[in-house]
């Protein structure tokens, strides 16, 4: 440790906590529009189709399923293989500029796949797709077995791989699209909106984003989001502008000075999250979030469940069954918290099915 981590004011656990769910709207319901909140938390996880849907009704007030959807039937909001190489919710103008942010990522893994390619001249590879992919959406498969009639002596996942990996490929609509249905078909984002990629962000500007909605964060916080390396030059440069703490074991963290920090006995309602949501998978430590003794409850093998917070922690997990909201506790919870929990459920039921008849009844996590 550093003589100037050392001097930095200690910022606990439970502050911590309460800072980031300020950051990410959940310590209390954000006015904002919904394109206004994927900019603010720079795209929202969406392996699956529900959870973009399911993180806003969590963070937004007078939040209606329609208006993500309007988004993305617009093409104001895309579906892209961006941050950590998995599919998020981006604004058109982050589409353009992320994905060239995290080019490098999609570089090394390609090399991966090498193997798999033999004689293949990744260049023609990407121009060919580019066509393929502009002439019409394709599914993977489609573009696959077009890939593999140029390359007959190439692996066709890999092939696949290589042209997700050289080009900014996007989800077309209906998928995506709130109550449609829709297989993924995919096009070039600069086809899909009508105007070329932009050069990459700065760094720098990315960094004062991240810390915007995540921090305060340390260097390795915002690899682990970005799915980068090599950020800490970026960090340096805009020390003079940042302020500095260092957690409970003396990692020095960063975050803008006009940031909030709120006490960290402010009151945290409960939320339900989608599955992979950003506020469980953006540190590095993710105690902040996660207690030591629930690491790992929320999946099961490649089954990730979505989970629920109580006071600001992750505390069970919860399953639509039917008719019903489930909600499985992994510890045992008070008479008032399971209240507060049945009227966050009926919130949250209200704004995704209105009108729609569920019971709300609690489980038991078993393991």
């Amino acid at each position: 440790m550093t003589k100037t981590t050392a001097a930095a004011p200690v910022l606990g656990t439970r502050a911590l906590n309460r800072a980031t769910l300020d950051r990410q709207l959940l310590l209390r319901r954000s006015p904002l529009s919904a394109r206004a909140a994927v900019e603010h938390v720079v795209g929202l996880q969406a392996q699956n189709v529900k959870p973009p849907y399911l993180a806003l009704a969590a963070r937004l007030e007078g939040f209606a399923p329609e208006e993500l959807s309007r988004l993305m039937a617009e093409r104001e909001v895309v579906r892209i293989v961006t941050l950590r190489s998995t599919i998020h919710t981006h604004t058109a103008d982050d589409c353009l500029t992320l994905r060239p942010l995290v080019q490098p990522a999609r570089d090394r893994e390609l090399t991966t796949f090498r193997k798999g390619l033999p004689g293949v001249d990744l260049d023609r590879l990407a121009a060919v797709a580019r066509e393929l992919v502009e002439e019409a959406p394709r599914t993977m498969k489609q573009l696959r077995e077009a890939l593999y009639a140029e390359w007959p002596d190439a692996d066709p996942q890999a092939l696949g791989i290589a042209a997700r990996c050289r080009l900014p490929l996007v989800q077309v609509t209906p998928r995506g699209l709130w109550g449609r249905s829709g297989q993924v078909a995919l096009t070039t984002a600069e086809h899909w909106l009508g105007r070329p990629a932009e050069p990459a962000p700065a760094p720098e500007d990315v960094v004062l984003r991240y810390l915007a909605a995540f921090g305060p964060a340390s260097v390795k916080d915002m690899q682990t989001w970005a799915g980068l390396t090599r950020l800490r030059e970026p960090f340096e440069r805009l020390r003079p502008r940042l302020l500095t703490f260092r957690d409970e074991g003396g990692v020095e963290l960063f975050d803008l000075p006009g940031a909030p920090r709120p006490d960290e006995d402010t009151p945290a309602p409960p939320r339900f999250l989608p599955e992979f949501d950003n506020l469980l998978l953006s540190h590095v430590d993710r105690t902040r979030v996660v207690p030591p003794a629930y690491w790992g409850r929320s999946w099961v093998g490649n089954l990730v469940h979505r989970t629920f917070l109580v006071d600001g922690f992750l505390a069970g997990v919860w399953k639509p069954e039917r008719d019903a909201l489930v909600i499985e506790p992994f510890g045992s919870l008070t008479r008032a918290q399971r209240a507060d929990l049945t009227a966050e459920g009926e919130r949250m039921l209200g704004v995704l099915y209105p009108g729609t008849p569920y019971d709300i009844r609690f489980g038991t996590v078993i393991g």
